[in-house]
């Protein structure tokens, strides 16, 4: 969304792009994000932890579906089913 307010990034733009505040924003989920990824690392073994992180994949299509109400095909619909499946499979006793 900051991208898209500010017309893309390019040379010109560069400085008014990184201190837009829906990009500091992100940018600041994104640290969230790495500091919340070293917690679950240090709970559970990198073997599980990881291929549960593929569900960040599942969610983005649900979020750009359900926010921005973007059209998304039944293909990738099957995507998101074969990945929660995945993840349900890895994170079973």
């Amino acid at each position: 969304m900051g991208l898209e307010q500010q017309g893309g990034i390019h040379l010109s733009n560069f400085l008014s792009v990184l201190f837009s505040p829906l990009i500091l924003l992100g940018i600041l989920f994104y640290g969230l994000a790495t500091g919340l990824w070293f917690i679950v690392l240090s709970r559970l073994p990198l073997s599980l932890a990881y291929p549960l992180q593929s569900l960040a994949y599942a969610i983005g299509i649900v979020a750009a579906w359900y926010f921005f109400g973007e059209s998304v095909p039944l293909n990738r619909w099957i995507g998101v089913a074969v990945i929660v499946i995945g993840a349900a499979i890895i994170a079973a006793k």
